[in-house]
């Protein structure tokens, strides 16, 4: 299922109402990003086809679709590593993800790059920069842009909570609140910078808690509740649009595996993947929709098995695709003098 299918499936009776339409979305994108990324982590990268670093947001699902799924499309996008829905949502097929992956033409980066280094800057998707932080300075560079161009679009920059320890995170956080820049920041905060516990990397209890520090707005939210981080990124955006400037969201959630596919995390303590694998965000929203009667057994089995075969279609594709010629090595790559 597409994601024009994805909207255009919910004229069901059970999802007549638009509560249960949007949690309908919430739910195909969530189901899609974990189950893209299990092909990508837990097979193709198992098996060879996928070679290099492969970074997954699993039990995160909930903060890149409560996130994207309020931007429009003129808003610019900086995801993380572990933000794959923000990618489907703008609209770029799980075949594209794919074949970027395995490095074939078919991908963003036509067989450039073999891992989530990747963009669209016609559907306002900036590639991901490795060092998170430094994504900041530059998601204020383009709400700088936007301001000055005059519109009421923000800027979405996602980032862990590593990433607030970093120098570059404050310089570019100083410049957003001074400027009073559409700037959106949402922080995926999973407990762990690599292997480095939260209480090792900094002293204040949250994250939310360095906003102040710089006059802007901050507030904690619930990771694992899409529900929740929406409406919170609702409120995000309404004062960014407003000419208020920054907003930080603080999204408490878990990383549910290493941190890449090498990492065994042998150093998180076994209660924590118990405690927070009974918080999943996925089952939470199915459980939701349940109780609400937007959805029940049948509906949810089907729903998976629809992801599971688009994604089969993307994988079949993707490995048809052919790797690049290697006379254009060199086209569109760029060299500074």
């Amino acid at each position: 299922m597409s994601a024009v299918q994805a909207t255009t499936s919910l004229e069901s009776t059970k999802l007549a109402d638009p509560e249960a339409s949007l949690a309908r979305q919430f739910l195909y994108y969530m189901s899609m990003m974990r189950e893209v990324e299990d092909r990508i982590e837990r097979k193709l990268y198992r098996q060879g086809k996928i070679v290099g670093g492969v970074y997954v947001g699993r039990g995160q699902e909930a903060i890149p679709v409560g996130t994207a799924l309020v931007a429009e499309p003129e808003d610019v996008m900086f995801p993380s590593h572990r933000d794959m829905a923000v990618f489907l949502i703008r609209g770029v097929h799980p075949r594209q993800i794919f074949a970027q992956y395995m490095g074939r033409v078919g991908g963003l980066t036509r067989g450039k790059d073999g891992n989530m280094h990747m963009g669209d800057i016609r559907l306002n998707i900036v590639s991901i920069i490795s060092a998170m932080a430094a994504c900041v300075p530059v998601a204020a560079g383009a709400a700088l842009a936007l301001k000055y161009k005059g519109t009421r679009n923000a800027a979405f920059c996602y980032f862990g909570d590593g990433a607030t320890s970093r120098g570059d995170w404050h310089e570019g956080i100083n410049l957003a609140a001074v400027q009073k820049l559409p700037l959106v920041l949402i922080c995926n905060n999973n407990q762990y910078a690599y292997s480095t516990p939260l209480e090792k990397q900094m002293a204040c209890a949250n994250v939310a808690d360095r906003g102040p520090g710089y006059g802007i707005p901050a507030e904690v939210v619930d990771g694992n509740d899409v529900i929740a981080i929406h409406a919170a990124t609702r409120r995000a955006v309404a004062h960014a649009r407003e000419g208020l400037g920054p907003y930080l969201i603080e999204c408490k959630t878990f990383r549910m595996t290493g941190h890449s596919a090498h990492d065994a995390a042998e150093y998180v303590p076994k209660h924590l993947w118990e405690e927070w694998g009974r918080k999943d965000p996925i089952d939470r929203l199915e459980r939701l929709m349940g109780e609400r009667g937007w959805a029940d057994a049948s509906d949810l089995e089907e729903w998976r098995n629809e992801v599971r075969r688009e994604v089969d279609e993307a994988v079949r594709w993707a490995e048809n695709s052919p790797f690049p010629d290697p006379s254009e090595l060199l086209d569109n790559v760029y060299e500074k003098r």
